[in-house]
């Protein structure tokens, strides 16, 4: 029984019953039973008619919305492309609506699952770092109250090697407030005019200490020193950071980092900043995963040299969030290059590089 048709239809019959003994009394002479039974039938037969029309009109559409919302309560979401009614009403308007409602609410679902999943990826990755060091840390300690704290040979060499761990813990939870920061768009990049051969020279002076203690050679590109491009100078100057001292992570002894500015093909209004090792290389597999927190193509190594397996991250987030792009391209044991696009400021016309 479809109760709205009933309801639609007993009200109808009994208006309709009303309005015809009233005008039955009015213009016919009939007896009291007489006018109850033209009203009752005539009620009677216009309640079956309103009925069949209300069902017809109304029960599939209000089947359907009845079918999208208990859809969207147990969070199961269906395709709807084959809904057309064509009666374009305010019910036809009601099941657009509902139709949206429910790719709203299914998108915000699954923007929900993949926080949800990140968090737990995020979390687990957090305490697969954090443990290594703080082990190695107890380790070292434990050995030490244990009896080679006496012991003048050992002591200093494992206080040595707890004090590369604290490092260790230091650098990574710097790296994680950091990417934090970047995901959540809580750090806001300060975009302003800068000339980007003198962020390129700070970088590299900055870095030729560790470079010559990791036998590995620094090298400067040739290329225009007018070049001014609309960029956050620390931020720039933390991708440039992070990519050279990748670049001497996995590099050979007595090999080289070069960093430049080439023209960018695709758009005469950006440049491209390329950062070039001699280093070990990337798989082609690993390329695509080489920016996603915590991976490491080295494992080892990147541990024993302090690395946290968030640089690139940072540097993709970092590039990301001034619209520009990264890209990796890599040849295993022969080296690796890291290019990110900058867009060049209203004072370069034509700037041939």
């Amino acid at each position: 029984m479809f109760s709205l048709a009933l309801r639609i239809s007993l009200f109808t019959g009994l208006a309709v019953a009303l309005l015809t003994a009233a005008i039955c009394s009015v213009w016919l002479a009939l007896s009291f039973w007489q006018l109850i039974g033209y009203s009752f039938g005539t009620g009677l037969l216009i309640s079956g008619i309103a009925y069949v029309i209300s069902y017809l009109i109304l029960y599939q559409r209000l089947k359907t919305i009845n079918r999208i919302t208990k859809n969207i309560a147990k969070k199961r979401f269906e395709e709807y492309n084959n809904i057309n009614t064509g009666h374009r009403d305010e019910l036809d308007y009601l099941i657009t609506q509902s139709v949206r409602a429910s790719k709203t609410v299914e998108r915000e679902i699954q923007r929900l699952n993949k926080i949800e999943n990140y968090r737990k990826e995020f979390i687990g990755d957090i305490s697969h770092e954090l443990k290594t060091p703080i082990f190695a840390i107890q380790g070292f300690l434990e050995t030490l109250i244990d009896g080679a704290l006496e012991d003048e040979e050992v002591n200093r060499v494992f206080l040595n090697k707890a004090m590369r761990n604290v490092n260790r813990l230091i650098y990574l939870t710097k790296d994680l407030m950091e990417i934090s920061k970047l995901e959540t768009g809580e750090l806001k990049s300060n975009i302003q005019e800068l000339n980007i051969r003198n962020v390129i020279l700070d970088v590299v002076e900055s870095l030729q200490h560790k470079a010559l203690k990791e036998g590995v050679e620094i090298r400067l590109g040739i290329f225009d020193k007018n070049i001014h491009v609309r960029a956050d100078r620390n931020q720039i100057k933390q991708v440039l950071i992070n990519l050279i001292e990748n670049g001497m992570k996995y590099n050979h002894n007595k090999g080289f980092v070069e960093v430049g500015v080439r023209p960018y093909p695709k758009n005469r209004n950006k440049i491209l900043v390329y950062i070039q090792d001699s280093g070990i290389g990337i798989e082609p597999r690993d390329i695509k995963r080489v920016t996603e927190r915590f991976f490491r193509v080295d494992k080892s190594r990147s541990r024993e040299r302090g690395g946290t397996g968030l640089g690139l991250s940072i540097v993709k987030h970092i590039i990301e969030s001034h619209g520009e792009n990264l890209v990796v391209e890599s040849i295993p044991n022969e080296g690796s290059t890291f290019s990110f696009t900058l867009s060049l400021s209203a004072k370069n016309e034509l700037i041939a590089v």
